[in-house]
């Protein structure tokens, strides 16, 4: 197998001659893309929508996200989304008890690392960015390519689009979502999403009414802001972004709609105002000002048993294999995290091991994925049965959690350290 050569050091592995087909053409899928091709793969993406929209509100990255970012084109990539991402070195976080309005904790936003940046923004505008920088590095990006069928055999695997029309390569990254196709495949049967038995409304609008108003227009006045407000079974979190100009809001709260199939909606905002009775009268005053809303039903799944099909050609990645709660925080830059780990076992492996390295990947990943997936469990629960007299005491209890092993983690040095051990158990 080839000796270690560590791409963020500098290197550059010679080409690998494997063919990777990567389904999907979310955070997910690009950066498994990219990051193949930073690794020496050849790689081709068939994703079903017929364009690029710059859809969505508000995503989060964590610093263990941005430093994969970071090592786009020395930095360039990441100098692109730090444009359009909150800053919020100065304001911090205010959490707020939800029916006073008090402030019981003000979180610092931690030191800044140049090498490892944060980011919070529009979807749709960092989606943009990844997926232009991908087309840029030659990364063929097929739209509007419904996938109908995966298949593999001992030689390699592939896909069938709805035009008949086969692909091969040597292995297929089914990163194609929450309703993925492939996990039918890998798994062997239909496994159904199950209601969490909550959902969010989220929104995002321009700051034109709140400026208008003078109960919210300190929000838009002066930079950038992030305040939530913690009740019983209930949160509300407000940021503006792009010094002030544009806001958003996410509110989770309980809903136990069965959701077999669909699982995003447009909201009505008398709902949420009905949530909101009895509230800081502020949650109410940023509301009424929401043009429209989206009504999201969080899905949950049990964690799957395998996410890598019978031999060893096809694997699960991000939503498809491990959808999370949006309280970690962590959803989309685990699934970098994936496609990191995927493409450097694929390096290390070489075209001969390809079954070996995507069945290391899993077994890198796997026992972190569900560590991390269990914080978004632990921070809604944290908030949702606060103890005020403990926070009165002691305000760090209902702050958001940033812990050192999930922020701090390379998954790209994790891997190339780990691989030779791992896949002793492969071949």
């Amino acid at each position: 197998m080839p000796a270690a050569t560590i791409v963020a050091d500098g290197a550059t592995p010679p080409p690998s001659g494997i063919k990777v087909v990567v389904v999907g053409a979310g955070f997910g899928g690009l950066t498994a893309a990219i990051e193949c091709k930073r690794q020496g793969h050849e790689v081709v993406i068939y994703e079903s929508f017929p364009e690029l929209k710059a859809l969505g509100d508000i995503i989060s990255f964590g610093s263990n996200g941005g430093r994969i970012f970071h090592r786009w084109n020395n930095g360039s990539v990441s100098a692109e989304m730090r444009k359009v991402s909150i800053d919020l070195s100065e304001y911090g976080f205010k959490i707020h008890k939800y029916d006073t309005g008090e402030i019981v904790a003000h979180q610092k936003t931690p030191e800044k690392d140049p090498n490892s940046p944060v980011f919070n923004g529009h979807r749709g505008e960092l989606h943009t960015i990844v997926f232009e920088y991908a087309q840029s590095i030659g990364i063929q990006i097929n739209l509007g390519k419904r996938v109908v069928r995966y298949f593999e055999d001992k030689e390699g695997a592939g896909i069938e689009l709805e035009s008949g029309e086969e692909v091969r390569g040597d292995m297929v990254v089914g990163s194609d979502g929450v309703r993925s196709k492939a996990r039918t495949l890998v798994l062997g049967y239909e496994d159904k999403p199950k209601s969490s038995g909550y959902a969010v409304w989220r929104a995002w609008f321009s700051n034109k009414d709140m400026i208008a108003d003078p109960r919210t227009k300190q929000f838009c006045e002066n930079g950038d802001t992030f305040n939530g407000w913690i009740g019983p079974d209930v949160h509300f979190l407000f940021s503006t972004i792009k010094n002030g100009s544009d806001c958003c809001w996410v509110l989770t709260h309980r809903d136990e709609h069965d959701i077999d199939e669909s699982w995003s909606f447009p909201g009505k905002l008398s709902e949420v105002l009905e949530v909101l009775e009895g509230w800081d009268p502020m949650c109410k005053a940023i509301v009424e000002k929401t043009p429209s809303i989206v009504d999201w039903k969080l899905v949950y799944r049990d964690p799957l048993p395998t996410w890598v099909s019978k031999e060893g050609r096809i694997c699960l990645l991000g939503d498809a294999a491990h959808p999370f709660l949006p309280t970690s925080a962590q959803g989309a830059t685990q699934a970098l995290e994936d496609g990191v780990t995927l493409a450097v076992c694929l390096k290390r492996a070489g075209k001969e091991n390809v079954p070996a390295a995507v069945k290391s990947y899993q077994e890198i990943r796997y026992d972190r994925v569900r560590k991390v997936q269990k914080t978004g469990e632990t921070t809604r629960d944290m908030w949702h049965k606060a103890d005020w007299e403990k926070v009165k005491k002691d305000p760090k209890a209902i702050e958001l959690p940033r812990e050192d092993w999930v922020m701090l983690f390379d998954a790209e040095r994790h891997a190339e350290e780990v691989f030779d051990e791992v896949v002793k158990k492969f071949t």
